[in-house]
């Protein structure tokens, strides 16, 4: 009985960091005093998932179910309305972009089903990176520009998943 303790014991404490990484990306509204810091920021445009910082990646795997499940911007992955093909990615990059401030904005499409656009913005350090917030967003936006502008406005919309 004591080795069984002992296991589930470990058990738990190695799935802890998971547990807790995928609890953090409920998102309430945008808190005022980001809105009021994010419309004097100025984004670098990001062109590819390598791009982003490895700290928003490592934060994207636990919200995406474990893996980075999500295409560069322009390839295939599992549209909406389209025979399903397992092998691609069922999220897609649309833009994406990090200030010198530290914060990363990413805005991708989810298919499936249904199309659904999101979302997500993290604060990143060279010693850690914690997702801020997140939203359902309108699709069409072309340029983390368009993103951010939307984002200030209001067009996009608190959510707290599925990612």
């Amino acid at each position: 009985m004591r080795m069984r303790t002992r296991l589930l014991i470990a058990l738990a404490v190695s799935l802890l960091p998971a547990v807790v990484a995928t609890g953090q990306t409920a998102s309430g509204p945008l808190a005022p005093a980001l809105r009021t810091h994010l419309q004097n920021e100025r984004f670098d445009i990001i062109t590819s998932i390598r791009g982003l910082p490895l700290g928003v990646r490592d934060r994207l795997m636990p919200m995406f179910g474990g893996t980075l499940d999500i295409a560069e911007p322009g390839a295939d992955f599992q549209k909406a309305g389209v025979a399903v093909n397992r092998q691609l990615p069922s999220r897609r990059m649309i833009a994406a972009g990090c200030s010198n401030d530290f914060h990363c904005l990413v805005y991708y499409e989810r298919g499936g089903g249904t199309s659904t656009w999101h979302v997500l913005l993290f604060r990143w350090t060279p010693d850690a990176t914690q997702f801020e917030w997140g939203g359902a967003a309108p699709g069409g936006f072309k340029t983390i520009e368009d993103v951010r502008k939307a984002l200030l406005s209001g067009a996009i919309k608190t959510h707290t998943g599925p990612w």
